[in-house]
């Protein structure tokens, strides 16, 4: 299958923040028919001109993409912090959004995301869309077909030693609003909710190692910075559907050789790949079976990689139909990581308030076809 139609009107895209992860975007947008990217932003001038050269499209001021005719998306790729107030003043123009996670730093900058959005008829979106590849929408459809019979249990685990080791300037990973839980949360807990269903209660518990760390490469190495949230993290969630969820995200752990994501239920078991890529091996087994099988791809955007998310919003968009990658399920994401955090802070399961939809299932789809 492919999301081709000549006929819809292209998405013209303005992305404000030219970083690093920009350069997946531009690479996914540009193989995608009726998507282009017409002005690029930066608060570094220089990055932002080196952008336009890449994209073949304009550098711009933060105020003059807002202001374009020409920009119908834009593409915030701004630093957390930034995201709510970059979301905000697109949706004030009248310009979709396609964000980075998370979508706000706080649930509440996140729903009054969602409210102005609402108020003004334009679509927002937000990552990760990686749980749209052949990856974890392949193990959804096993999960849907019955293929595990009743779900009744998952574990999510991502434990590193922290990426002090290797990130030339880490510092920010270790402040409030990131830790193992805000920065691998969202791939994770996306996933189960694609997989599972949304999140009714947590009870989490976290620790921290160490009260400083040290650089280990780049300009900075040899630097030591404060740690000042929990680098270790674990807990319960509930779902909706009755299932139960382990939930471990570490930047303490040395080694470790657990799956990303398991799912268990009364017929059999599936091992799901890494949710922070947006391909990887689903393999099955049964009750009966001697050892897991692995599934061939059967749902997902195929060879695909981040900016996905941004496509399948545009032929929402045209076919009249929710997207995927939605702000909705980032802001309830957002709220089961805080609800975590304050379980483990109080002592004491946290209701979640929040609700979403389970996305529609991915067909097995060429976006470049």
């Amino acid at each position: 299958m492919t999301l081709q139609d000549t006929t819809a009107p292209d998405l013209r895209v303005g992305v404000v923040g030219c970083g690093k992860i920009s350069s997946a975007y531009f690479t996914t947008l540009a193989a995608v028919r009726g998507v282009s990217i017409t002005a690029v932003a930066d608060l570094d001038p220089e990055r932002a001109r080196a952008a336009a050269q890449e994209t073949s499209s304009r550098p711009a001021t933060v105020e003059e993409l807002l202001a374009a005719d020409d920009v119908d998306l834009v593409l915030n790729l701004t630093i957390p912090a930034a995201h709510a107030e970059v979301a905000l003043a697109a949706v004030a123009a009248g310009k979709h959004v396609y964000g980075e996670k998370p979508l706000a730093a706080t649930s509440v900058q996140a729903e009054q995301v969602l409210e102005a959005a609402r108020a003004a008829g334009v679509r927002v979106g937000c990552a990760p869309d990686t749980v749209l590849g052949t990856g974890i929408q392949t193990a959804r459809q096993v999960v849907d077909a019955g293929g595990i019979g009743t779900p009744l249990a998952a574990t999510a685990f991502f434990a590193s030693p922290g990426p002090e080791g290797w990130h030339p300037d880490p510092a920010f990973l270790f402040a409030p609003g990131a830790g193992p839980l805000f920065d691998m949360g969202p791939y994770y807990l996306s996933s189960l909710v694609h997989l599972l269903g949304p999140v009714r209660r947590v009870i989490g518990a976290s620790s921290r190692l160490r009260e400083q760390r040290t650089i280990g490469s780049g300009p900075k190495a040899g630097t030591s910075f404060d740690v000042t949230v929990d680098t270790h993290a674990t807990g319960v969630l509930e779902h909706d559907s009755g299932a139960l969820s382990t939930l471990l995200m570490s930047f303490d752990v040395a080694h470790h050789s657990l799956p990303p994501i398991e799912v268990h239920g009364s017929a059999g078991s599936l091992s799901v790949p890494d949710p922070n890529r947006h391909a990887g091996e689903v393999r099955l087994r049964g009750t009966a079976a001697e050892e897991r099988e692995v599934v061939a791809p059967s749902a997902g955007y195929l060879d695909t990689q981040r900016g996905c998310g941004v496509a399948d919003l545009h032929h929402a968009v045209q076919a009249g139909q929710p997207h995927r990658a939605s702000a909705e399920l980032a802001a309830h994401v957002l709220e089961v990581m805080e609800a975590f955090a304050a379980s483990a802070e109080a002592g004491r399961a946290v209701e979640i308030a929040s609700s979403v939809e389970r996305p529609a299932l991915v067909p097995l789809t060429d976006l470049t076809a």
